[in-house]
């Protein structure tokens, strides 16, 4: 299949894909890439993106904002966005070369993420759970293979659908291996000190959230008082697992999901609560934005694969005292009281004792960006990627 020239500027790239993309919904918030150009270069975009959010991540552990066990957790959730891109860009590899709607296209949200919608998330958790049973029923790679040497040299044409049975395979093939970013990653615990009578962990969890389409990753320091630890524990740790999932909405203020674990667990203390989100990805190309990105992007004109800024939001909640509260007749329990940010009573609004916003961008939109100098951010922290991968911040 041809591929599209690396030097195809952003202009170029954003009329082919205004003409090759289909608007589903009455709305008009999310498209289908209904063009194997488009299509691929999406996902050769999100495929730079992710390999450059280890890096970013590297970087904030050499400034001390991530600790070695966060950066790893971190790290482990990024690859795994990497990986559920690599099984969409296999299910949708021949999305375009039928007139048909048979071959799908990927929907995507154009204006509040950039990511996929949720609904394709969960498509592709049902679809795991079916994978054996799709690769049983799908001849092998090599047979494939030679069934389409065969179409192509005897009846001289373009094997379209036994291209599309090979892609359905991979896709299968990537969903067996597993290590996806699914729409609930269940809650995970990792001990960081102390035994006897006081533990401290660290629980790590993860949504894709239904109402912005963005991975949200949550992470928790938490002292453990209770008689049995909390992993062992075949009564608590099922109930805790329960009341994180149930509280992991991006809609929630970390003080109010701080808050509600402390009065649901008298011998869990939630010391610190930390929630990144990934995204929204802004690309000139794919995505409606609005504000002074929309004109950096537009300005910028960088070559195709350079085109887009990924935004990342890190919250963080800290207790600053504890204080004891009456439990039963005679009884007494211990309850955090968590920091607020302090600054223009913010605090309040935002639940949490500090907010961080990021971007990540290529050198010529961040170019762009300096000169310009638009309102609101200047306290944005700025990671620009350089070609060869280099990571700076600004």
């Amino acid at each position: 299949m041809v591929q599209a020239p690396a030097t195809t500027s952003v202009e170029e790239e954003t009329a082919v894909v205004a003409d090759r993309t289909t608007d589903y919904t009455p709305n008009k918030d999310h498209i289908g890439l209904t063009d194997t150009f488009a299509s691929r270069r999406y996902f050769a975009k999100f495929e730079r993106i992710t390999g450059y959010l280890n890096r970013v991540a590297a970087v904030m552990k050499a400034e001390g904002e991530l600790r070695s066990d966060e950066v790893e957790i971190l790290t482990g959730y990024v690859q795994g966005i990497a990986y559920t891109f690599r099984a969409l860009s296999m299910k949708y590899l021949l999305v375009g070369r039928d007139k048909s709607d048979r071959l799908g296209a990927l929907a995507m949200d154009v204006v509040e993420s950039g990511f996929p919608t949720f609904n394709e998330i969960l498509m592709m958790a049902n679809d795991a759970q079916q994978s054996s049973r799709h690769l049983a029923n799908t001849p092998s790679a090599d047979i494939l293979k030679q069934e389409m040497v065969e179409q192509i040299i005897g009846a001289r044409q373009i094997p379209t659908k036994l291209q599309f049975a090979m892609s359905q395979r991979l896709y299968y093939e990537e969903l067996m291996r597993g290590y996806m970013f699914w729409a609930q990653n269940d809650p995970q615990i990792l001990w960081l000190k102390g035994f006897d009578d006081r533990r401290k962990y660290l629980i790590h969890w993860a949504v894709y959230d239904s109402q912005v389409n963005l991975p949200t990753i949550y992470l928790m320091e938490v002292e453990d008082t209770g008689r049995t630890a909390l992993p062992k524990d075949q009564r608590r740790w099922p109930e805790v697992q329960a009341h994180l999932m149930s509280q992991a909405l991006g809609g929630l203020k970390l003080l109010t999901i701080a808050r509600g674990f402390d009065e649901a667990f008298d011998d869990l203390h939630p010391k610190r609560l930390r929630r990144l989100h990934v995204g929204p990805m802004y690309s000139h190309a794919f995505t409606r934005q609005t504000g002074p990105i929309r004109d950096v992007l537009a300005d910028a004109n960088a070559p195709a694969g350079q085109d887009w800024t990924l935004a990342w939001t890190d919250e963080v909640l800290e207790s600053e005292r504890v204080t004891q509260e009456r439990s039963g007749w005679f009884g007494t329990v211990e309850r955090e009281v968590f920091a607020l940010d302090p600054f223009s009573g913010r605090g309040a609004d935002t639940g949490a004792t500090r907010m961080a916003r990021s971007i990540i961008l290529p050198e010529r939109p961040y170019q762009v960006l300096a000169e310009k100098n638009p309102p609101g951010f200047a306290s944005v922290t700025k990671y620009v990627v350089s070609p060869n991968g280099r990571v700076l911040r600004y």
